[in-house]
């Protein structure tokens, strides 16, 4: 029995921003129930390769994309574009607390499955709505994509090496960070509108924007704009204030230093056995490093390329300066952190072997989220969820099959 066990989730989601917040509930237990396109499903399942395999190393269908979103989920097929797809999807939230879905802004009342709609059959529903601009607004129409949010929304303008420099220029995240933030804020706002259904009986809508959440997600860079007028820099992997705070190559991989005062300076050169640096007095202490550091970055970096990431590492940490390893994700799932932390998770699947996938981070000790279920073969509920949920008999299911309604 997880903390939500007792809610029911109806999954009109895709993609990543709505099948995100959808996973996070599951893993709370929620029952959650995706619906899908017969015979295509959520395009994700078809965003590959990478593919999880068979035993014998054979790709199944499902991509990798598509299984970091949707574990804990059972699948339904549903054409809602047909009447009588819609009246099963109407039955199901008739039977669910929450509705998720990321259609464009309109499309789903003309299937009648919009928040209106729905709440006539529910009243105390809460729908929650996912799309790139909000409800409303000049943008509303607009498709949105994470790349494109990531643009307009601020966070590329202060990402990515400064102008000028090797590499330079505006860069997006390594992932679709408006996408998965707006997944995580959509989960805050479901458990709080259930809080407040509980205490009061009312359901309610939720609009969720990708654009809002990016911007919102600036944080202090929001604040130090509004506060000075003036819009923030790149600065790559170097800090505005601190030198040297920042990304160095070492003879067989990167590091990051971080050094914070005089005296980690100081260690940091005598480990690299050019003890004379902290003496120089155009970098002795950190005002003259940042007013000189165009000159002494150049020098550190040479240092570095000496020794390798590991005897850095090492040299580093026994003198108490800041550092660590910069890690592909081999590395990653090899730390010693990651691997005592049990990140990793691997669950049986249908194909006969294994998905490997990432559990969810959060940590309680009453109520801790589980990953129970492999993310499920398109369709693979429906029958199971038809029967036992909506009470339809074998007959019944059959002829919906055999008009591709489900």
């Amino acid at each position: 029995m997880g903390a939500l066990s007792h809610i029911r989730v109806l999954d009109l989601t895709r993609v990543l921003a709505g099948p995100w917040c959808a996973q996070t509930l599951a893993d709370f237990g929620a029952d959650v129930i995706k619906i899908e396109r017969p015979e295509v499903g959520d395009d994700t399942r078809h965003w590959g390769p990478p593919y999880l395999k068979t035993p014998e190393g054979a790709d199944t269908r499902e991509a990798a994309y598509y299984l970091a979103a949707n574990r804990n989920k059972r699948s339904v097929t549903v054409d809602i574009a047909s009447p009588e797809g819609q009246r099963i999807v109407r039955e199901l939230a008739a039977q669910s607390d929450v509705v998720l879905e990321n259609y464009k802004v309109g499309q789903l009342k003309k299937y009648g499955l919009d928040y209106e709609s729905l709440k006539a059959v529910k009243p105390d529903l809460v729908y929650c709505s996912v799309t790139g601009f909000g409800q409303t607004g000049p943008y509303a129409q607009r498709a949105g994509y994470d790349f494109i949010v990531q643009g307009i929304g601020g966070f590329m303008s202060i990402t990515g090496e400064r102008d000028g420099q090797p590499g330079g220029g505006p860069q997006k995240a390594g992932v679709a960070i408006a996408d998965l933030m707006t997944g995580m804020y959509s989960t805050i706002a479901v458990l709080t509108a259930l809080t407040h259904r509980d205490r009061t009986g009312e359901g309610q809508y939720i609009d969720m924007a990708l654009l809002d959440v990016q911007v919102a997600m600036l944080a202090n860079m929001n604040s130090n704009y509004l506060a000075s007028g003036q819009p923030p820099l790149r600065w790559g992997n170097a800090h505005p204030n601190i030198v040297p705070y920042q990304t160095f190559q070492t003879s067989d991989g990167w590091i990051i230093v971080a050094v914070g005062n005089d005296g980690q300076f100081r260690k940091f050169v005598e480990a690299g056995g050019q003890p004379e640096l902290a003496d120089d007095e155009r970098f002795a202490t950190n005002p003259a490093r940042v007013r000189n550091r165009d000159v002494l970055v150049p020098i550190l970096a040479d240092m570095v390329r000496l020794q390798g990431k590991q005897q850095w590492i090492g040299a580093l940490e026994a003198a108490g300066v800041p550092c660590g390893p910069i890690n592909d994700l081999g590395e990653v799932f090899e730390n010693e952190q990651v691997v005592a932390r049990g990140l990793r998770v691997d669950l049986p699947h249908p194909s006969g072997g294994t998905v490997k996938l990432v559990r969810n981070p959060i940590n309680m000790t009453g109520t801790p989220p589980e990953a129970l279920s492999h993310p499920p073969l398109l369709g693979e509920h429906t029958e199971h969820v038809l029967r036992d949920v909506l009470g339809y008999d074998a007959a019944r299911i059959e002829a919906l099959r055999g008009k591709s309604v489900i």
